[in-house]
Parts: C-alpha cells; sequence; structure tokens
C-alpha cells in the first residue's frame, strides 16, 4: 500500500491514520481551489518577509540616508518604492513592517480566540442566567464598532503597539463567542453527549473534550476572515498615531506620515496601502477557501 492509498484508505486501521487521512482530504480539498492558494501563497509570503526582513531590506529601516540627496526620491533601481521625508528606503520599511503586521495578527489571535471560545462554549451547553449573563455582556461589545471601541481602550492604556494589541484582542472575540455559541447549541443534545453526560463525564470534560474541538474548525475559519479586520484596526490606529510608535516600521503609520505628501510624493503612502491591501486580500482569499472546506454543512 502506497502512502497516498494509507491516507486515503476508507478503512483506518488506527486513530493516527483517520487524521491523518482527514488532514490529507482538506489540503486536496484546499489545493483544489485556486483562489485559497493564491491567498495561502500572500500569507507564507508574509511569513516569509517578516522571517528574513534582515536578508531581504537592502537598508537600515530606522536610520535615513543624506536628507540633501536621498529624501523623497521616487522608485527606482536603488529604492524600489522610494524614499520616505527622512530619507528612509520605503522597501525596507514595508519589509520590516510585516514583522510587526504578523505579530499583532497571531498574538490576537492567540489571545481572542480561546476568549471567544471558552465564552461561548460554557453560555451554548450551560445555558441559563450563565446564558443571559454572558450573552448581554457579549452584545454590550457588538454594540460598538470595532475601532471605535478599540479607540477608547487604547486610550485608556496609552499608545504602544503592545497596547494596541491587548486593545484590538478585547475587541475581537464576540463574534467567536456568538459563532462558538450557535455551534454548541446544535450538539449539546446529541446522542454522544448525552452518552458521556450518563457515563459521568463532568461538565468540563464535556466542554473541553467534546464540544469544543467540534465548534474549533467554525471559529479558526471565522478568525482566518478576521485576520484582514484585524491588520486594518491595527494600521487605523497606526494612522491615529495610537498604535506602533514611530520610528516603529508599521504600515499604518507609515501612510500617516506620508499623507502630507500624497499629492506631489504619492509613493510614501501608497506602497505601504498597497502592502496593507495585498495582504489582507491574502487573509480573505485564504479565509473563503477554508470556510468551504472546513464546512461540515457545505455541499462536498
Amino acid at each position: 500500500m502506497t502512502r497516498r492509498e494509507w491516507l486515503l484508505s476508507d478503512y483506518p486501521q488506527s486513530r493516527r491514520q483517520a487524521r491523518a487521512g482527514q488532514s490529507y482530504r482538506t489540503w486536496l480539498a484546499l489545493k483544489s481551489n485556486r483562489l485559497a492558494m493564491v491567498g495561502l501563497w500572500i500569507v507564507l509570503a508574509l511569513v516569509a518577509m517578516a522571517i528574513f526582513a534582515p536578508l531581504i531590506a537592502p537598508y537600515d529601516p530606522l536610520i535615513g540616508g543624506d536628507l540633501r540627496l536621498d529624501r523623497l526620491q521616487p522608485p527606482s533601481w536603488e529604492h524600489l518604492m522610494g524614499t520616505d521625508d527622512l530619507a528612509r528606503d520605503i522597501f525596507s520599511r514595508v519589509m520590516h513592517g510585516a514583522r510587526l503586521t504578523l505579530m499583532v495578527v497571531a498574538l490576537v489571535a492567540v489571545i481572542a480566540t480561546p476568549i471567544g471560545l471558552a465564552i461561548g462554549t460554557t453560555a451554548g451547553y450551560l445555558g441559563g442566567w450563565v446564558d443571559v449573563v454572558l450573552m448581554r455582556v457579549t452584545d454590550i461589545f457588538l454594540a460598538f464598532p470595532r475601532l471605535i471601541l478599540a479607540l477608547a481602550f487604547v486610550s485608556a492604556l496609552g499608545p504602544g503597539i503592545e497596547n494596541a494589541i491587548i486593545a484590538i484582542a478585547l475587541t475581537s472575540w464576540p463574534p467567536y463567542a456568538r459563532l462558538a455559541r450557535a455551534e454548541t447549541l446544535t450538539i449539546r443534545d446529541s446522542d454522544f453527549i448525552n452518552a458521556a453526560r450518563l457515563q459521568g463525564a463532568s461538565r468540563l470534560r464535556i466542554l473541553w473534550g467534546h464540544v469544543t474541538p467540534l465548534c474549533l474548525s467554525s471559529v479558526i475559519v471565522r478568525v482566518t476572515l478576521d485576520m484582514a479586520g484585524i491588520i486594518l484596526t491595527a494600521a487605523g490606529l497606526g494612522f491615529l498615531g495610537l498604535g506602533a510608535q514611530p520610528p516603529q516600521p508599521e504600515w499604518g503609520a507609515m501612510i500617516a506620515g506620508g499623507r502630507r505628501f500624497i499629492i506631489d510624493y504619492w509613493w510614501v503612502a501608497t506602497m505601504p496601502g498597497i502592502a496593507i491591501f495585498v495582504v489582507s486580500l491574502g487573509f480573505n482569499l485564504l479565509g473563503d477557501g477554508l470556510r468551504d472546506v472546513l464546512d461540515p454543512k457545505a455541499v462536498k
């Protein structure tokens, strides 16, 4: 039996083979979606940029050149994306800005996803007054636009990339909680849940051992689709001066610094704007592909 036949076997002989086969089928389904693969390559390019930025960037992102000769130079072979008002190479700053963008996306996902999952599954499974209290708190967060609420948190915590990450995470979990609750309501009275309950499994064991894994795929898809919104929120905070602080090469802050020259020196603000657009598009395409693959209700 070849490795492919082993992975695609309809009668797996072990749990490891079943999991490996499911992962391989998921990859084949994702691979068949061309737009999803485009999104995946864009995301992988972002990761590569973040890892190898010191090797790719030809100049120091924080130190500029001669202000008399290199300030506000248009795109050329020497400076692929031109230079800004402090004679810093924009291409180098965009490369290093990928690190900040990836850090924001990763940390917000790590912080917000467990919070949303825990609140949503707990509210959906326990019901009663617990559901009422948790969902009303969720409704309060959902009543405010994400950027406005993030601005309020950052204003209270103070400007900075760390506080911006905390603020974005605190405003990102409510949709995940809503989705996890809806998924939990559809499975909490299933036969296998009742069987686990009759065997003496505790509520905590059922929540984290049975309910949460079933809700995880839908939440992962939603998180991937929200990555673009997270990037835009971080860029918005940076644009307003409440996110990453100068001289950090954050894309939103770079656009804010270049808006004064948008008419005569368009590349200063346009280049980081294109980076935000491409990365946001990549996450959206990848999220759409994952939704098609991981949605259990989708027609295969």
